[in-house]
């Protein structure tokens, strides 16, 4: 690991300022991401801003109109475990307690875990070209071993995939990304923030240089809707997934009346399957009809040899995590 200077910020604005004036600098709060890229000689900033200890970056707060703020240092664990999440949020608890070990959740934070780094293989390993490392050496990945690597969205630049559970159950929340940069306090949609490859491979949100998220807004849920997490991986635990699905469906007398659905593991951000979407809302909640959104979705499907099988297996769990919430089997 190369030598590095430390800042602990006093405020979110001297964080900011710093950061500002050191172009080779980068945030640290939980660090699960940063400090293994920066073993592996993936990151070499000559400056840690500590933030992980900033008061309005760790709460976590039930607005009056039932929007849940969560501050970007979090952590993990605790969020997962706050009881207004595991019962109104149960797609966001589901999706944090399959995302790593418990030893990682206690550490890792919000904003760490939306803006945590693609874990392809090529990309962790310096002896290898990679794109999103080294802009213009090209990508080890096309060609090489693909199991985990995208369906949806690559580019001929880079194929791999954002590795975050939360995320995928943000996306599917319509959850709010609150950042603060030179210029002030900024909100994005959380679909907004990631971005794909396309010939940039190596910019992995649309924030600014220098931007400090300071909290995930997440609003109420529609009337009666259910929410789940379902997370398909080579082992049962402690692994990045092959695919998985976040949805949360709502229906009045079997008809329904909202849909969200994003997915994971299958693209360059989490993937929010609009296309499904719209096949499903005004529809019985039939298995037809489950089986007919998730073709639709899939049928923009852009496979690699390699991980075709992908393709089928998302088509799966999308319809079983619908039928899961529509027979009510699961929160």
């Amino acid at each position: 690991m190369i030598p590095f200077d430390y800042h602990r910020a006093t405020s979110v604005q001297d964080a900011v300022a710093t950061l500002a004036d050191r172009p080779d600098a980068a945030y640290l709060a939980g660090g699960t991401n940063l400090v293994d890229h920066m073993k592996l000689g993936v990151a070499e900033p000559s400056l840690l801003v500590d933030v992980g200890h900033l008061l309005p970056l760790t709460e976590l707060t039930l607005l009056h109109d039932g929007t849940l703020r969560i501050g970007a240092d979090v952590r993990n664990s605790d969020l997962a475990a706050d009881p207004i999440v595991r019962s109104r949020f149960p797609v966001l608890a589901r999706a944090l307690l399959s995302g790593a070990s418990g030893q990682l959740r206690n550490l890792a934070t919000t904003a760490g875990n939306l803006l945590q780094r693609t874990r392809c293989v090529y990309f962790q390993d310096v002896t290898t070209p990679c794109n999103k490392r080294t802009p213009g050496s090209g990508c080890s990945a096309i060609g090489g071993y693909t199991r985990y690597h995208a369906i949806f969205g690559a580019s001929r630049h880079c194929v791999a995939v954002h590795p975050s559970d939360m995320a995928v159950a943000m996306a599917a929340l319509d959850a709010v990304v609150i950042y603060v940069d030179a210029d002030g306090e900024h909100r994005l949609p959380l679909t907004d923030v990631h971005r794909l490859p396309d010939d940039e491979p190596d910019r992995d949100t649309n924030l600014p240089r220098g931007a400090l998220i300071t909290a995930v807004e997440i609003p109420p849920a529609p009337e009666g809707a259910r929410s789940t997490y379902r997370k398909v991986r080579d082992r049962a635990s402690y692994a990045f997934a092959l695919t998985s699905v976040a949805a949360e469906l709502a229906t009045d007398g079997g008809r329904i009346t909202s849909a969200r659905i994003a997915l994971g593991g299958v693209a360059h951000k989490p993937w929010r399957a609009y296309r499904a979407e719209s096949v499903l809302v005004g529809e019985w909640a039939t298995g037809d009809v489950f089986r007919r959104a998730a073709d639709v979705e899939m049928e923009i499907a852009e496979p690699l040899p390699g991980n075709e099988f992908k393709v089928d297996l998302t088509r799966r769990a999308i319809v079983a995590t619908l039928t899961s919430l529509e027979e009510g089997t699961t929160r």
